[in-house]
């Protein structure tokens, strides 16, 4: 492992190519999601964890595979199932027969990446596990508090909670993810492309992620969320972010608004996308463009019209149309 605790410096030119090169390496296999891609990246870039809902088969795990693939850290992997413990995640104390002194067993959370896979199959106990890790970057094992390495990102999927054998995601859970990315079906010539491209392969219906090239380092991505930090923010831009998540809390159709940790997380990806784009300070655009999948797990929507089969989405849509941006 690389250590991580003084990242080189990183020009934002260097920055910028860095991200654009593992875009193209990550689109080899993962193909038609080039904005899930690029939302996995913002999340990457500022720190923060991201929740990937989809129907099976959409490449969800794929996705973070690729990500884990072209990144040489240290990458580990939860299944959750109903039969999970919470002890099954950070680690437990076990009773050493050599030495008559218990050790601790770190669990699957002491890593970079962390893909903890259909996260809404495991009962709240078990998913309120990762509470802990993922908002202190530490755990507590017997009375002390290990911090996991640093960068440390966890990257959850989950099918959506119509399913059957699913369990709802707390709303303390939720809010920790700074994104929640939707995956939706292809379209029809990406769909051409991923069917030519499995059908060559030896392997089943899986694309193959063994042929992407480690292209970031740890000390890479603390020095991109270190650029990211220092990316220019004009009071407008902040102001615009702020008055966007406030108005979700008395917008029509709403019955719960996000909270303060929803502002710092805008503000935090606007940066990182100007960061991926190659720009040089932020826009109203940047703020709006991460709107949707900052707000969209943070706020419940009125029953009525749950009723008439309106979406978080739409009526998200509906308020960043009507809250004016600066103008430059």
């Amino acid at each position: 492992m690389n250590d991580a605790s003084s990242p080189p410096p990183l020009s934002r030119q260097q920055a910028g190519q860095l991200l654009q090169a593992l875009r193209a390496e990550m689109c080899k296999a993962v193909i038609g999601q080039q904005a899930a891609i690029d939302d996995i990246l913002i999340a990457l870039i500022a720190n923060g964890h991201i929740l990937v809902e989809g129907v099976p088969g959409l490449g969800k795990t794929l996705l973070v595979r690729a990500l884990a693939r072209c990144f040489d850290g240290d990458f580990g992997r939860i299944q959750f199932t109903p039969d999970l413990m919470p002890s099954d995640v950070t680690g437990h104390a076990v009773y050493d027969l050599a030495s008559e002194q218990f050790r601790l067993r770190k669990g699957p959370v002491f890593t970079h990446l962390l893909l903890a896979d259909e996260i809404n199959r495991a009962p709240a106990k078990t998913q309120a596990a990762l509470l802990e890790v993922m908002q202190e970057r530490q755990v507590t094992l017997e009375g002390r508090a290990l911090p996991v390495p640093q960068p440390f990102l966890v990257l959850a999927t989950q099918n959506p909670i119509e399913q059957e054998g699913t369990y709802p995601l707390p709303e303390a859970e939720l809010d920790r993810f700074m994104l929640k990315l939707r995956m939706d079906y292809p379209e029809a010539d990406d769909e051409m492309a991923l069917v030519r491209q499995v059908a060559r392969s030896p392997r089943a219906d899986m694309l193959e992620v063994a042929t992407l090239r480690p292209l970031l380092q740890a000390t890479d991505v603390l020095a991109l969320q270190g650029l990211a930090s220092e990316v220019p923010l004009d009071e407008q831009v902040l102001d615009y972010a702020v008055r966007l998540v406030r108005r979700t809390r008395d917008w029509p159709g709403l019955t719960l608004g996000a909270g303060p940790r929803a502002s710092i997380d805008l503000v935090r990806c606007g940066r990182a996308r100007v960061l991926l784009r190659g720009g040089d300070f932020a826009t109203p655009d940047d703020i709006k463009d991460c709107a949707l999948a900052v707000l969209r797990h943070r706020v419940c929507l009125a029953p009525e019209l749950d009723i008439e089969s309106l979406s978080v989405d739409r009526v998200l849509k509906q308020l960043l149309d009507q809250v004016a941006a600066p103008r430059p």
